[in-house]
């Protein structure tokens, strides 16, 4: 079996490397498709596959075996006799085609692991490869890594976002204009797979976790399996380690990480920060950790105006945004490019997105909150609130988030496969809020879903998606989920009137 551990640049020995890659969606393919490239032999096993991937891997010189099979080990695999997996982030640990690897001594790597060793294909003008900047969370990743990425880019950098916000790293690294940072989100899935082997221990200049919460408990198999996974991004960060003052287990996560020395800890908090932390003083974001009078002075960052207008001024929003400003710092972008960056940014779609204004009655679309974390932000913006929730809870309990907010609940309605497990945490927890289940299939449930919320709102109330469970059940992804919730909207209610959000600016106002 090759000696993998040599395996750690672009100009390493890779011909004829016997690699089984396992899944082909974007991940899958931006690996084989490198590997190719590299001159390793690629067989991609996978159980489904689109038209236009299955065309592309035979152009690229792939080869392909469809198993749908997915309790039994194709023929292929063993007689291919590969040196090296490389797996997809959704198999889970104990896929039977990892068990196989697994009982034989086969390498697995992700494709994060495979990205870190190539990453000196396109240096910069001095000679290294770019910079990572790491983030996870359970909550808010997609943001603070665009933010981070917009941020250094307004600070004279050439960065993009990558990973799991949709551009695979694999894209990034061969990018033929290079680049001198890259602002990389990762999924549990993918830590799950980080610094497993020698010779690919990732090693950011700055990472963070922004949260934790329970999630994706089915995939881990317990809240310690995807606690550990998450708390993978802080292992050997050079520079800084952001974590979240409000959340313990971020602090514990960078208390416990081995890093390189000189790595510091630097906290954000949505009150007065300390001296090697970002915060806020009255209305002013503020960095007490990049400057070296931090023990008596601030740099001013932003307002909470700039904040505002730019969609950013919830709760959840304004952590995004100072732990991405912390980011930043770190890799020397300047106070007055990070505000110039906060003024110009965009919120993707269907994040606390106003859909429109009718009859007194909010309707946002924040359909992005695919777990209890991200629910918990959207519901705590808002002061009264009709929740439309449900879908895939992914094995997590929904009761403490009906708990939490059922004071604020005019009502709920139901979506998804898991309706069960929310009606029983509102029998038990909020039995004097009016619930709603709706059972009609993919196609009806949005206009149904939303004439029953409209239904149980007065003047005053957000109709709120923010369904605590992913889509899958019912939607192709929660773009489409939020998509569909936006059309029953407005088919509902002929249009708007006259207070949508082209005549306001940002979000609402937080609660």
């Amino acid at each position: 079996m090759r000696d993998l551990s040599r395996l750690v640049s672009w100009g390493s020995d890779w011909q004829g490397l016997r690699v089984a890659v396992f899944g082909v969606g974007v991940t899958g393919f931006a690996v084989a498709d490198t590997l190719v490239e590299l001159g390793a032999e690629v067989l991609v096993v996978a159980a489904r596959a689109s038209d236009e991937h299955v065309q592309l891997l035979e152009v690229i010189g792939a080869r392909l075996d469809l198993h749908p099979d997915e309790t039994t080990v194709p023929d292929a695999l063993p007689a291919f006799d590969p040196d090296l997996v490389v797996v997809s982030p959704g198999y889970h640990p104990d896929h039977p085609l990892l068990v196989w690897a697994a009982e034989r001594g086969i390498p697995v790597w992700g494709d994060i692991e495979l990205a870190w060793r190539l990453r000196d294909k396109v240096p910069r003008a001095d000679g290294e490869p770019a910079d990572w900047i790491c983030i996870t969370g359970t909550n808010g990743k997609t943001t603070t890594t665009q933010l981070t990425a917009t941020m250094l880019v307004a600070g004279g950098l050439r960065a993009a976002p990558a990973g799991n916000i949709g551009i695979p790293v694999l894209d990034a690294i061969r990018d033929p204009e290079g680049f001198d940072a890259l602002v990389i989100e990762l999924s549990s899935y993918q830590l799950h797979w980080v610094n497993t082997n020698a010779g690919g221990e990732l090693s950011p200049l700055a990472s963070v976790c922004l949260n934790l919460d329970d999630d994706h408990l089915d995939w881990h198999g317990s809240a310690r399996g995807y606690r550990d996974a998450k708390a993978k991004v802080y292992a050997n960060t050079r520079l800084a380690c952001v974590f979240n003052q409000g959340d313990p287990a971020t602090r514990e996560m960078v208390e416990d990480a081995e890093v390189q020395e000189g790595a510091r800890a630097i906290g954000f908090t949505l009150g007065v920060p300390g001296p090697s932390d970002v915060g806020l003083v009255d209305d002013i974001l503020v960095d007490r950790a990049f400057l070296d009078e931090r023990h008596n002075s601030a740099l001013e960052l932003a307002t909470l105006g700039d904040l505002r207008a730019s969609g950013l001024g919830t709760p959840h929003g304004i952590a995004n945004t100072l732990a991405a400003a912390a980011l930043a710092r770190a890799a020397r972008v300047a106070p007055t490019a990070i505000r110039d960056a906060i003024r110009s940014f965009a919120l993707d779609r269907h994040r606390t997105e106003v859909v429109l204004v009718h009859d007194g009655i909010t309707y946002v679309d924040d359909s992005k909150a695919t777990n209890a974390h991200a629910a918990n932000a959207a519901l705590a913006a808002f002061d009264s609130v009709v929740w439309i929730a449900g879908g895939l809870l992914k094995g997590v309990d929904p009761a403490p988030l009906v708990k939490r907010h059922a004071a604020r609940l005019r009502g709920a309605v139901l979506v998804g496969i898991d309706r069960a497990a929310l009606r029983e945490a509102f029998e038990r927890h909020a039995p004097g809020v009016p619930v709603v289940e709706v059972a009609e299939s993919e196609t009806e449930v949005m206009p149904v879903a939303v004439r029953a919320a409209a239904a149980l709102a007065r003047r005053g109330d957000v109709v709120l998606l923010a369904p605590a469970a992913a889509s899958m059940d019912q939607f192709i992804d929660y773009a489409d989920r939020g998509r569909r919730f936006a059309e029953a909207v407005r088919e509902w209610t002929g249009g708007d009137d006259g207070e949508s959000p082209a005549s306001r600016s940002g979000s609402p106002e937080p609660a």
